[in-house]
Formats: structure tokens, sequence, C-alpha cells
């Protein structure tokens, strides 16, 4: 059942997290290591590894991926995407982002992430940057230090993996 919301400008967002308390330090100085998701209907998109060949893309609550440091989001624009057709989209681009092949420096959350806005924005009306648009944007609070937990798959549309994903900071 597609839930609603076609012709109605939702928001597309980038969630950061901190890989390592280190990046408080690094930050500033224009570095650091980071995650990322992509939040469009409240719900989060991120990517990570574990040993097998299916899909290594889970959903998350919004600035809750567990494991890492939620450190701010970025507006990247809205889309016209119902839920239903976002998350078609999603288990499309799943397939090309299996969990044994998570590479560090080649094939990472930060890839998924780009390949997310690119694919969106070549079949989807994205606009970009709009300040008419941000009024969209949800509150974004601090981070807390809520039991922060991943979530069952609504269906089986993402083919869910019962092993736990490998964090970036663990494959180093």
């Amino acid at each position: 059942m597609d839930t609603g919301n076609k012709g109605t400008a939702t928001p597309v967002l980038l969630n950061v997290y901190d890989l390592t308390p280190a990046n408080d330090y690094l930050y500033w100085l224009g570095f650091g290591v980071f995650h990322s998701g992509i939040e469009v209907h409240g719900m989060e998109y991120g990517f990570g590894a574990h040993d097998f060949p299916s899909s290594g893309v889970f959903e998350v609550e919004s600035k809750s991926c567990p494991g890492f440091i939620y450190r701010k989001t970025v507006w990247l624009g809205t889309t016209d995407m119902s839920h239903g057709e976002y998350r078609s989209f999603i288990e499309k681009l799943a397939g090309k982002y299996h969990g044994n092949s998570y590479h560090l420096v080649s094939k990472n959350c930060n890839h998924f992430t780009d390949d997310v806005y690119d694919d969106l924005d070549s079949i989807s009306t994205v606009s970009d940057n709009n300040e008419e648009d941000k009024h969209l944007l949800p509150a974004v609070s601090d981070n807390n230090e809520e039991d922060k937990h991943l979530l069952p798959a609504p269906s089986n549309d993402l083919h869910s993996v019962d092993v736990p994903l490998k964090l970036a900071k663990d494959v180093l």
C-alpha cells in the first residue's frame, strides 16, 4: 500500500555521525571519519558491512544509527516521491550494496548516500537547497542517550538479514 505524499514536498536529509570521538578535534581542522544516512519520510537508510552476499542496506529511526554519535543534519532538498515509491527506490538500489562488498575506502556508507541522492535526483523532482522549503526541516535536537536500536523492517521489502552489521570503525 502506498501511503500518500505524492505531489507533496518531502525533505531529503543527510544525517552525519562521528565514528570516533577524535572527530571533536579533527572536525575543526576540516578532517574526520564519518558515517552518513539519508532520511526521507521520517526514516533513515544507511549501508554497513556484514559477511554475507545479501543487502547491507538498513533502516533506522532518524538520527539514531546505533554505534555512532549523531553530529548534524544537512538539508539536501525535497522530493515528491511517496513513501511507497521511495521504499521501492531504496529496495532497487540496495541490490548494489551487499554487506560483504563494503570497503572502507571505495564502497562505504558515504558512497551509498551519495548514490541515493544522485539516483533520486535523476528519477524524481528534487529541489536543491530551496530556502522556501526549509520550513519542512524537522527540529534538530541534540544527541541524547536514549536506547538506540535497529528497527525491524515493516515488511520483507528490504530483505533484512539477522546478522549484526560491522561498524566501519570495526573494519579498521
